[in-house]
């Protein structure tokens, strides 16, 4: 399944929401969600973001291709996605968790080890702040 991140930035803190259903229910990870059929991924990431946070953001670049691949408890592969992270600048809106998110924060980068992150997120958080960094260079 293909699917998309947001990477999102405010000062020295980075967008987080926390999974209200499975796969990964209780976890925090990174604003996204499927992509639609026949839906480009720039506007795949802005709907999933508005409907998961209920934040305006516009996509700078693509900051990763990520690969999550989860096993049931017979460890055959229940999920395959394949996600595209892009950093994103927020332009609006209001921040709240809606749609399948138990909750939405602004997390500061050097709290990150403090909440339960789904495996593979920091890697990308990491990324896309080197990213932001040399495109503010």
């Amino acid at each position: 399944m293909l699917g998309v991140g947001a990477v999102i930035f405010k000062d020295d803190k980075v967008l987080l929401i926390e999974r209200g259903k499975e796969p990964l229910k209780g976890w925090w990870t990174l604003p996204g969600g499927l992509v639609e059929t026949g839906e480009r991924l720039e506007c795949a990431v802005r709907r999933e973001v508005m409907e998961e946070t209920g934040l305006e953001v516009k996509p700078v670049v693509a900051v990763a291709i990520f690969e999550r691949i989860m096993p049931d408890v017979e460890g055959r592969t229940e999920f395959h996605y394949v996600i595209v992270d892009y950093l994103c600048e927020c332009t609006g809106g209001t921040l709240g968790a809606a749609s399948d998110v138990a909750a939405a924060k602004w997390v500061p980068l050097d709290r990150l080890n403090t909440v339960k992150m789904a495996p593979g997120t920091p890697p990308v958080i990491e990324k896309g702040r080197l990213m932001l960094a040399g495109i503010k260079g």
